[in-house]
């Protein structure tokens, strides 16, 4: 079964998949037989070889999608002013992935203010077409509806580029009490949800409560935004996080059903059972 829009999780593998996800020979392949795209944070940390995005693209179907981020020595280090060279190696690198590549998800830290905002504008100039950013800020003045974030706003509608949209009121409406938790709320930023109309795919990034069940009143707005975008032709890029990702299947599964109780078309998804109509493609 296909779905119409993109669900994923910040990562293709997790010891506590392994019963969930269908048989394959890796994990990618398994979990893009249930999921259609992924985060690419490994690329944030460590930048792959050609080859291994070779063996990459061969896992996955056309209509998979790898929204991945920079390394962090350009979005991070050297916030968004790196060498030409830098950018250059990398997209060359990970070419193979062209077919199946989704916005790259520029995910810039906290200290990216308003004065870097040219730095931005140059960066996502330079990108050769097709390829495009949705860009996730966590600098407080980018939330306050004020200049920079009008700022921040008009840039991003005139390149026709999405902004992520981080909601983690569950997470935080969590007690600290276990190591995943307090990890979690420690590395994750606590921001408004400001989500902006634009002419590009919207990306929401939901981090859930650690107890299932407290995260339907945070997503049934969700459901209902996402519903409506399908049903405009639009198809929005949903990733589910918790504070321990092991437990992304089970709040995957929540929102799926959820979706579908709103929106037939979206079909609700179960990891638990091992049948072939649990594979989109």
């Amino acid at each position: 079964m296909n779905l119409p829009y993109f669900l994923g999780c910040p990562q293709w593998q997790h010891p506590a998949w392994n019963a969930r996800l269908p048989a394959g020979s890796t994990p990618l392949e398994r979990y893009s037989q249930v999921l259609n795209c992924v985060e690419g944070n490994t690329t944030f940390y460590a930048t792959p070889t050609r080859t291994q995005c070779t063996q990459w693209r061969s896992q996955v179907s056309e209509n998979f999608r790898f929204l991945l981020k920079f390394p962090r020595s350009i979005s991070h280090d050297q916030l968004l002013a790196p060498p030409e060279k830098e950018v250059r190696d990398f997209l060359e690198i990970i070419s193979p992935l062209n077919d199946v590549l989704g916005p790259f998800l520029l995910q810039l830290p906290a200290t990216f203010g308003p004065q870097h905002l040219g730095n931005l504008w140059r960066f996502m100039d330079q990108l050769p077409a097709p390829m495009t950013c949705t860009v996730e800020v966590r600098h407080p003045a980018f939330f306050q509806k004020g200049d920079a974030e009008r700022a921040l706003n008009r840039g991003l509608r005139e390149r026709k580029a999405a902004r992520v949209c981080l909601d983690s009121r569950g997470l935080f409406a969590a007690k600290a009490d276990s190591p995943a938790i307090i990890d979690a709320q420690r590395k994750k930023p606590n921001v408004p949800v400001h989500l902006l109309p634009v002419d590009a795919p919207p990306v929401i990034r939901y981090i859930g409560h650690p107890v299932l069940e407290s995260n339907g009143e945070y997503l049934a707005p969700w459901v209902e935004r996402v519903a409506q975008w399908i049903e405009q032709g639009v198809r929005p890029f949903v990733f589910i996080h918790m504070p321990d990702n092991g437990d992304a299947l089970r709040l995957v599964t929540l929102w799926s059903e959820l979706l579908n109780a709103r929106l037939p078309e979206a079909p609700a998804l179960h990891f638990n059972e091992k049948q072939p109509q649990m594979g989109l493609f």
